[in-house]
């Protein structure tokens, strides 16, 4: 059954296997994965670090580069095997508005097309009503049709498409998500 947890240390196999089958690829939701290389992170000590860094980017003391906002990081699990990642935004900046939003997800493809992403982000909706949202304004590429219907299938009032991405509100208050 697909769930969305708090990262940690015991995904660590399981989270490079689903890693590295993006390919080197951008990850949505992922987060610091960036600032790491994979091979870095085979090894225990840096893992557990990026684990402690993502865990502790939800809080607002944290420092963060210039330009990111307060996130709150899950990966999205069927038991103990990652199946992706997800971020919820705490706030907007001028780039968010326009093409990243408030949440972003990924799905390793060997787990696509189950309805783990749909089920990730009807999971992720009361994360973000919980850090006081009112509405989330969530994003895709232009010919993703899979995320569209994810978002789509959640709520998502689809407002208009800029830079490629469309552009999606889900209303948290009147959110029904599936």
């Amino acid at each position: 059954m697909t769930s969305l947890a708090v990262p940690h240390t015991r995904f660590h196999a399981s989270w490079l296997a689903g890693t590295s089958e993006f390919d080197g690829a951008h990850l949505d939701g992922a987060g610091l994965a960036e600032d790491y290389s994979l091979d870095a992170l085979r090894a225990a000590e840096p893992f557990r670090q990026f684990v402690d860094a993502l865990v502790a980017d939800a809080l607002p003391a944290t420092k963060r580069p210039a330009g990111y906002v307060p996130c709150t990081y899950r990966w999205i699990v069927d038991g103990e095997t990652f199946l992706g990642s997800l971020a919820i935004r705490h706030e907007l900046n001028d780039f968010l508005l326009e093409e990243g939003g408030h949440i972003g997800y990924s799905v390793r493809p060997s787990a696509r097309r189950r309805g783990h992403a749909r089920q990730a982000l009807s999971q992720a909706l009361p994360l973000a009503r919980g850090h006081g949202m009112e509405r989330v304004l969530i994003t895709c590429d232009e010919d993703n049709i899979g995320s569209r219907a994810t978002i789509e299938g959640n709520g998502g009032i689809w407002e208009d498409s800029r830079n490629g991405k469309r552009r999606y509100w889900i209303d948290l208050a009147a959110s029904t998500a599936a």
